[in-house]
């Protein structure tokens, strides 16, 4: 089998000594609702090995879990439109400076917390520090996906909780499949692992080490899963 990496990322990477080979496994445009132990029977198993591990992005378990929040379901208010023209645009993905996004912080946080944060926020940036107001409002908040349609029409209309119990879900996946994975949230900035599969060893740094260059791209890649193998020393 020959390991293919995105465009502009490699297949090998070196981990505390240890170079690992990373597959981009592509899939199909996966709809809300859809089984993720069957993606990874029809899209993983086939080419997974023993001692092999899946990396999944956490944007394709949060759809298969039905975790999303329509636009259709939510009242933008005044303060969602006001507070979102002073927050900060990353190019790491959808953030607060989306009125629709400020708008699931307030409702998941309240009013007066999440004008609390932006306060802070404001001044943190006086100082050089960023990232204040998603520390304050916490990762719910700040790993919301989707309100977002420049890549993907359909995302335009709904925002993409992070998933329930990821650990869980990996453990369900390797007990249906033989796949050993982990779910990560992962941003050409920041690297998070949300859940790993029981069996796994490697610790958190290790893991995210795996991946640090966001080897799943951030684009029309539609390569939510990577194969990461390591390589014989």
């Amino acid at each position: 089998m020959e390991f293919h990496a995105n465009e502009g990322k490699n297949v090998n990477i070196t981990v505390n000594g240890r170079t690992y080979a990373r597959h981009a496994i592509q899939t199909h445009f996966v709809q809300v609702g859809e089984s993720y132990v069957d993606l990874v029977e029809t899209y993983v198993k086939p080419l997974y090995q023993p001692g092999d591990l899946l990396s999944s992005s956490e944007k394709i378990i949060g759809l298969c879990q039905k975790r999303v929040v329509y636009k259709k379901d939510m009242k933008l208010s005044w303060l969602a439109k006001f507070l979102s023209r002073f927050a900060s645009h990353s190019t790491a993905g959808i953030g607060v400076d989306s009125p629709w996004k400020m708008q699931f912080a307030i409702d998941q946080c309240g009013a007066l917390k999440v004008l609390w944060a932006a306060l802070c926020a404001g001044v943190g940036k006086l100082f050089g520090k960023r990232g204040v107001f998603y520390d304050m409002v916490g990762q719910e908040v700040s790993g919301l996906d989707g309100f977002y349609d420049h890549e993907f029409e359909e995302y335009g209309q709904f925002g993409i909780r992070l998933p329930e119990n990821p650990g869980k879900v990996c453990d369900e996946i390797e007990a249906a499949t033989g796949v050993q994975a982990m779910i990560v949230d992962a941003n050409d900035l920041n690297i998070e692992i949300l859940g790993k599969a029981s069996s796994v060893t490697l610790d958190d740094e290790t893991l995210k080490g795996l991946i640090r260059d966001n080897p799943a791209g951030q684009s029309r890649e539609l390569t939510p899963f990577i194969l990461i193998r390591p390589l014989e020393e």
